[in-house]
């Protein structure tokens, strides 16, 4: 894998819908591999897109295998699996693709393979401190409850350490030249940070001035993962944070502010970029570790019923997008969050972690499976973590893999 972000693209097309029981879906896990110092993106590919290869000056790309169910849902996006410095996205996905199989089988092709590195939240390192950044410059306000429940899912994740009833008790079985794994969470400081949007890195097309979003808004500007690291590490200067395995920055973008992993143009393959009318749509979020040593997610804000046809939420798999804390933007937010941060504790610098043969990570392996639900049609759950119920991808266990064949599990 390379030397950028791990990438959620959890796009599916909206409208594909599955089991509220078990629904599951295949996964392609893009790389970019990149011959500098830079930090590696890694993104889970949604199974529904397509597979097609993808290259970057002096990058070859590694195509990801696509299964019989796939290969009808081929998206006018890209999920390669390896490209340049970039591996982990999560994918986005077609809207009128086949239901996802029921079960809780893998997207990958796992096992998880360990690659030499250490892993965060370990007895060494100590508690993963989880700091949430909300980017709300001026012309970009983030509401209030949207904030207010993601602050709370990290919360009750924290409250929870220790406990085997939820998916970050998976983590618990993977260990690195640090140690072993301990599900210990701490939620830091949340930051609403105010600074004005730089000059757009990548250029917005003007396609993507609307039909993105459920209310056919769409973006008025776009950065790159430079100017996403740029804004980071200048939080993190600005109040003294510590970078180290101990620490990951969640940066969620405000809406209407497309993201790429490249600068440049956006009507081309050759970019990875959020939902938007281009071939480089790509990704709902990725990890990372940045040239600065920070560890980071880029969080954009969620998209779903989208004109384009492609989802970040749940409305991939049941009829609509499910929100057991009724805002649908929170609730869709939820999962990719709990992917990334996943994927960042086992694979932190996205190149030496655990990863399959394919180049997908544990939230990769299980991107849109849910497995079984409870609660009322249009807010179902499959998490309860500190008394707040909340719908979350499953995340992948080597050990339940062996066990069963199946492999992604809702706790340990």
């Amino acid at each position: 894998m390379g030397d950028l972000p791990s990438i959620f693209v959890g796009l599916l097309p909206d409208g594909a819908q599955g089991s509220a029981q078990a629904p599951g879906e295949t996964v392609v896990r893009t790389t970019l591999r990149k011959r500098t110092s830079r930090a590696v993106l890694v993104f889970a590919a949604s199974s529904l897109l397509g597979v097609t290869a993808l290259a970057t000056a002096g990058a070859p790309a590694v195509a990801a295998t696509a299964s019989s169910n796939e290969l009808g849902c081929i998206a006018a996006t890209h999920g390669s699996s390896h490209v340049g410095r970039i591996a982990g996205i999560s994918h986005a996905v077609k809207t009128a693709c086949p239901a996802p199989h029921v079960g809780d089988a893998a997207n990958g092709t796992p096992p998880l393979l360990y690659h030499g590195g250490p892993m965060m939240m370990t007895r060494s390192t100590g508690a993963l401190v989880v700091t949430p950044i909300f980017w709300t410059p001026s012309g970009h306000p983030m509401d209030a409850a949207y904030k207010s429940i993601l602050t709370g899912y990290i919360s009750d994740v924290a409250a929870a350490s220790g406990s085997r009833t939820n998916v970050f008790a998976t983590a618990n079985e993977y260990s690195g030249t640090n140690g072993t794994i301990r599900y210990s969470v701490a939620l830091g400081a949340p930051v609403t940070d105010t600074n004005p949007l730089p000059a757009d890195g990548c250029q917005l097309n003007g396609h993507d001035k609307s039909g993105i979003y459920a209310d056919n808004s769409g973006y008025n500007a776009c950065l790159d993962d430079d100017q996403i690291i740029a804004e980071t590490d200048s939080v993190v200067n600005a109040n003294h944070f510590v970078r180290d395995l101990a620490h990951i920055y969640v940066m969620y973008l405000p809406k209407h502010v497309e993201s790429c992993f490249f600068g440049g143009s956006t009507n081309t393959a050759n970019n990875f970029c959020t939902i938007n009318h281009e071939p480089s749509s790509a990704y709902c979020a990725y990890h990372s570790q940045a040239p600065s040593s920070t560890v980071y997610a880029n969080m954009p804000f969620p998209v779903y019923a989208s004109a384009v046809g492609f989802t970040c939420s749940s409305d991939a798999v049941f009829p609509s997008v499910q929100t057991p804390n009724g805002n649908a933007d929170a609730d869709t937010e939820i999962s990719p969050s709990s992917h990334e941060v996943m994927e960042a504790v086992t694979d932190p610098d996205t190149t030496t972690g655990w990863f399959d043969s394919s180049g997908f990570e544990n939230g990769d392996e299980c991107a849109y499976v849910f497995g079984t639900t409870k609660g009322a049609t249009g807010a179902v759950y499959n998490q309860t973590i500190n008394g707040h119920h909340y719908l979350t991808q499953e995340e992948f266990s080597n050990n339940n893999f062996k066990r069963t064949g199946g492999g992604c599990l809702q706790g340990s």
